[in-house]
């Protein structure tokens, strides 16, 4: 519970018009005991407590002799460090904490002062990026938290704005390229306000110490130069901060959704409004007209969406398998243990390791594993014994799906000594048609609880009597 006198102070300076966030500044308290203050009956000052304001109550400070000499050597050495001036007032026999000399020197040393900066782009010079999320609630009272990625050219306010799942770095990468595509172009540089999906490490002034070299790599293919708004120059944020506020303020907050389907439908026809039919309010111009004028400024992409590659390190496991976002991709067991690149597309995923090479379906389901025909048979080649080959090939089975680990687990239980024939059998059926569609024919046995080879490979379309045994 705050005193009557830091409360009176609270009123005080509420009174004299500061802001809520100005006075817990100015007092020392949070805001929330602001808050709570600001609604309390007034404090009403006595006259002892005006007596207590001017003089000191309780133990003379310590700290306080020293004022006279931090505030010289502050006055010589004003870019000093308040551990140097410890140590000196130390020295000039200080025996005192260092938390109440550092009070004492944050109250002496001047605040900083920041310039405003603001800055106007020419055609084609800079586009603004950033993501969002907002809380939309649906009339069945469902409430829904939509992430967004919303890029600007910042000349002629032309805007892209596209719904995203998450705001990692390689949805921030695919998503600018897009945009690029839609502005007609790249800009000469393209200004951020995600620093951790840009950069690793920077300084407090802004220097960049260490670039996401992911993002980096993706700049470069793309064919665009960045620059961050840095979380410790706000001055610097407003425009891009506006740009996500703006979104959040003429669309989302001004609009009724019935569905997510219908929130797109919506926002596809606001964006035509924004940029074809009303001027901005920036320039009294709308987009579309001075993006014609910006066009011939803007440079094309590189490399087109489709064919961009993230870079990602990677190393070849034990059992000749990469490990990427949890799933695991094979590579030929020669390949275990050899450092190199995976190259992730869109739609696919190519490693390459020294002289191996795969390329792969991309892989979202969570669990999926995505091992190549060869790679099976390759790995079945590089291990001894039958009884080793037989559970390998019951583990790449076990790789379509939890279908066949129910299939399988019946199997065995029903037949102890001979599933492992049928395990083979089932094995080539997989190098045949592949896990998606051995995934569907264990799913088919098991809705009709027929845990049958014979079954399984009618379902697939291989009815050849002499290559399964069928079991009654």
């Amino acid at each position: 519970m705050l005193n009557a006198l830091k409360r009176y102070e609270v009123q005080l300076l509420l009174s004299v018009g500061h802001s809520q966030a100005e006075v817990a500044k100015f007092a020392g308290v949070g805001e929330r005991s602001v808050r709570r203050i600001a609604s309390e009956d007034p404090v009403m000052p006595s006259a002892a407590m005006l007596e207590e304001v001017s003089r000191s109550v309780g133990r003379p400070s310590i700290v306080e002799p020293q004022r006279a000499l931090v505030e010289q050597i502050m006055q010589a050495e004003p870019e000093l460090l308040s551990v140097e001036i410890l140590r000196r007032a130390k020295l000039a026999g200080y025996r005192g904490g260092k938390t109440a000399l550092y009070e004492l020197i944050a109250s002496v040393r001047p605040p900083e002062t920041t310039v405003e900066m603001r800055f106007e782009g020419l055609p084609g010079e800079f586009s603004q990026h950033d993501f969002g999320q907002i809380d939309v609630k649906y009339p069945d009272g469902s409430v829904e938290r939509i992430h967004f990625f919303a890029s600007r050219l910042k000349w002629s306010r032309w805007v892209e704005v596209t719904l995203v799942h998450n705001e990692v770095a390689e949805t921030l990468i695919r998503t600018v390229a897009d945009h690029f595509v839609a502005f007609g172009g790249v800009p000469l540089c393209a200004v951020f306000d995600r620093p951790k999906t840009v950069a690793l490490k920077w300084k407090r002034n802004g220097e960049i110490m260490e670039w996401n070299p992911v993002f980096a790599y993706a700049a470069l293919e793309i064919g665009f130069t960045a620059e961050v708004c840095w979380p410790y120059a706000p001055q610097q944020k407003g425009s891009v901060e506006n740009l996500v506020g703006w979104v959040k303020g003429s669309f989302f907050k001004q609009r009724r959704f019935r569905d997510r389907q219908d929130l797109v439908d919506q926002l596809l026809q606001w964006l035509i409004e924004v940029n074809t039919e009303r001027p901005s309010r920036a320039t009294n111009v709308i987009p579309a007209v001075r993006r014609e004028q910006e066009l011939a400024r803007l440079r094309p992409l590189r490399v087109r969406p489709e064919d961009l590659a993230l870079r990602i390190p990677i190393s070849v496991g034990p059992t000749a398998d990469v490990l990427h976002n949890g799933h695991p991709y094979s590579m030929p067991p020669e390949a275990a243990g050899l450092p190199g690149t995976l190259y992730l597309y869109r739609d696919r995923v190519r490693i390459v390791a020294g002289r191996f090479e795969a390329t792969h379906p991309r892989q979202t389901v969570a669990g999926a594993v995505s091992r190549l025909p060869e790679h099976r048979a390759a790995l079945l080649a590089a291990i001894s014994g039958k009884r080793g080959k037989r559970y390998l090939k019951r583990q790449h089975l076990f790789e379509t799906g939890e279908a066949a680990v129910l299939f399988i687990t019946e199997l065995v239980h029903h037949s102890p000594r001979m599933w492992s024939n049928e395990v083979d059998q089932l094995h080539d059926l997989l190098q045949g048609v592949g896990p998606e569609a051995m995934d569907r024919a264990f799913r088919a046995a098991l809705d009709v609880n027929s845990i049958s080879v014979n079954f399984i490979a009618r379902a697939l379309g291989r009815t050849q009597p002499d290559l399964f045994a069928v079991r009654s």
